[in-house]
């Protein structure tokens, strides 16, 4: 009843399950039961979490059962996170996250375009930003390219991008990438695009986000992209 009590998450009780809750209270003294129902009121409306958080805390139920059992012995925490990768601009597609990658600081923060085991994800908005690389002979000119909007290159803005987890669609195919042309909107981040319909990537599945190009006329030959999937995740 304790651990219920004074869990960090305000929906432990879709953590815990309501028949394990219902155990803990009949076994409970008065003052706990009345603790416990507060607590459960509260689990119901996940008012005191904000942004990515909050929509994590109100998919609890969907997480996979040996990464909610982590949870609710401290093994992983919630953490703000956001899982990148760069890749150059060589043909009319795109794949930013590809089974052979390898984490690299600068370029991607995962390997093989998986999470790792119970590392679950909740997508709440991405990144998508160009640049083009400033010192094409240097091998890590690559890690020092200024990114900035989609604009800036027209063939890029009027691509289309898709995103998918397991082979199931987070985003459909035929997106338009000029979503993340936010250039004269103050009031979100350079490139981002919030998701109203956050989604779920649980651990080890592939991850794959496409570019789709119409045309590369006029793409600089060192030109590069960067994807950021902003959010939630659970980490030791």
């Amino acid at each position: 009843m304790d651990d219920f009590l004074n869990s960090e998450y305000n929906n432990a009780g879709e953590l815990f399950g309501l028949d394990a809750i219902n155990r803990m209270v009949r076994s409970a003294n008065p003052m706990q039961q009345a603790m416990a129902l507060k607590k459960v009121v509260q689990s119901s409306q996940v008012q005191t979490s904000r942004r990515s958080r909050a929509e994590m805390e109100k998919n609890f139920k969907q997480l996979p059962p040996h990464v909610k059992g982590e949870l609710l012995k401290g093994g992983v925490r919630l953490a703000d996170y956001t899982i990148y990768s760069m890749k150059k601009i060589t043909s009319k597609t795109i794949k930013m996250f590809e089974p052979q990658d390898d984490k690299e600081v600068g370029v991607r923060n995962i390997s093989n375009a998986k999470l790792p085991k119970n590392m679950v994800f909740l997508v709440s908005g991405i990144y998508l930003l160009t640049g083009t690389n400033p010192e094409p002979a240097n091998p890590e000119g690559h890690k020092a390219i200024r990114f900035g909007s989609v604009s800036s290159v027209q063939a890029i803005c009027n691509g289309e991008f898709s995103l998918k987890a397991n082979r199931k669609q987070i985003i459909p195919e035929n997106q338009a990438i000029r979503r993340f042309a936010t250039d004269n909107d103050m009031t979100v981040p350079l490139g981002y695009y919030k998701l109203d319909n956050p989604r779920l990537i649980r651990d080890e599945e592939l991850i794959e986000f496409t570019i789709e190009l119409g045309t590369q006329l006029n793409v600089p030959a060192e030109q590069w992209m960067y994807v950021g999937l902003d959010g939630t995740g659970t980490t030791p």
